[in-house]
């Protein structure tokens, strides 16, 4: 991920304000006092992260928003990597068990994780955030200094209780294992040490987390005889109801090299409209004012895209760096045009990665390939007789260029000597690869 230009920090009294205007307040365990606290000075807050993978995903951008929001706000801020609960896996939110890693698989997710907070914070608030493993806790702590000090505080009661818990409990075809149950309490103790050891008040989180945060708050008050909160966000969703952070390809990471800086730009821009406003106050910084502004031009004159090309393009700064937003951005403007032959190697192949693609030999184009017989082949013409149509209809496009109805492929139209960018109408395209 790319350095994030610092953005205006307003006063400590206006974030939740903020944070409620944007759709980012759920629950909070003290609606009276957390407000009044929130307005005091600066707290700590924390949100954790478990190295299921080894890379952050689009899912876990609002948690990572969340933490900038409150450096800019003024406050003090802990990424915890969950080192050891990752050895675990948390039941919240899950149909089933996870897979438990491997420590050497595990090891290099912690890592890479770490590497990829650290570039997400704010550069412009040194001193402001620290990135913590609660691995360095749960690693030394016995099963009977575990069972005495925290075990006997929970009551497996009102645990089943639990929506977390209960949903698996009540499935026909599911069970909890009791690695699984265990979760609550090591999340539990975790703010309690983060609150020993940073002054940590406040935890942060999804909606699916209130159940261990509300543990965590009330283990301190047990322990420590002291206040803590808790604040949820809502989970992201889509409005057709589907799952939001999915594609076809499968999911958006924030690794590059899992997903492009050009299919991450994408997978903003394709946003439906409806969600679009949503998007915008969730996951940009961008000001109020300009939000609301992109808000009445998506109402005003959708057809322009101004506002998910907004999206796109903050979302790609935020993760990626302005250079590669601004990289992406112009691939996607000359895509599908016939200045395709503008883009660089790299981005051409990250334009195309997720388009439908032929290989062909090399030798087909020495003599000329027909176009006809390609369009076939791709599948954009369902047979010779419909290419020769689409061709007389002038609807097929190489390279972003109209074709001529007699077309013949050959080395000349070879974009970097390796790609032939075939188009049926506004957006069918296909890739012709050459070995």
């Amino acid at each position: 991920m790319g350095a994030v230009p610092a953005w205006h920090a307003g006063p400590v009294s206006s974030l939740l304000e903020d944070l409620r205007w944007r759709g980012l307040v759920h629950q909070l365990t003290d609606p009276e006092h957390l407000p009044t606290r929130l307005d005091a000075g600066p707290m700590v807050a924390y949100i954790g992260f478990d190295p299921t993978a080894d890379s952050l995903h689009v899912g876990h951008l609002q948690q990572l928003c969340l933490l900038r929001r409150f450096q800019a706000a003024g406050h003090r801020v802990i990424a915890l990597v969950g080192g050891g609960t990752g050895m675990i896996g948390d039941p919240s939110g899950k149909s089933e068990e996870r897979n438990l890693l491997s420590t050497d698989q595990l090891e290099r997710n912690r890592a890479a994780i770490r590497d990829q907070i650290a570039r997400f914070l704010d550069p412009e608030a040194p001193g402001t955030a620290v990135i913590a493993d609660n691995f360095e806790w749960l690693s030394t702590a016995t099963l009977l200094e575990f069972l005495r000090d925290v075990g006997k505080l929970f009551s497996v009661n009102e645990m089943i209780r639990k929506d977390s818990v209960r949903a698996r409990l009540e499935g026909r075809e599911q069970s909890l294992s009791f690695t699984e149950f265990s979760y609550m309490l090591l999340q539990a103790w975790d703010f309690v040490e983060l609150y020993d050891r940073h002054g940590c008040e406040l935890q942060l989180g999804g909606s699916d987390q209130w159940g261990n945060i509300t543990e965590g708050v009330d283990l301190i008050r047990r322990l420590r005889a002291a206040t803590a909160y808790g604040l949820t966000s809502p989970l992201v969703t889509k409005a057709d109801g589907t799952k939001f952070g999915k594609t076809e390809a499968g999911t958006v990471w924030l690794d590059r090299d899992r997903t492009s800086p050009y299919a991450f730009y994408q997978f903003w821009l394709r946003t439906n409209d409806p969600d679009v406003a949503a998007y915008l106050r969730r996951f940009t910084m961008l000001d109020r004012a300009r939000i609301e502004e992109l808000e009445a031009a998506l109402v005003a004159h959708p057809e322009r895209r101004e506002a998910p090309r907004a999206l796109a393009f903050e979302m790609t700064a935020l993760v990626h760096g302005r250079v590669e937003a601004e990289r992406a951005e112009a691939a996607s403007a000359v895509l599908f045009t016939d200045r395709i032959d503008d883009l660089d190697p790299d981005t051409l192949a990250s334009a195309l990665a997720d388009a439908p693609t032929t290989h062909i030999e090399r030798a087909q184009l020495a003599e000329g390939l027909p176009l006809t017989d390609a369009l076939v082949t791709s599948g954009l013409a369902s047979s010779r007789n419909q290419a020769r149509q689409l061709l007389a209809q002038g609807s097929v496009y190489v390279n972003g260029r109209k074709a001529a109805p007699d077309a013949l492929l050959g080395f000349a139209d070879l974009l970097h000597g390796r790609w032939i960018v075939l188009r049926r109408g506004k957006a069918n395209q296909h890739v012709l690869s050459v070995g």
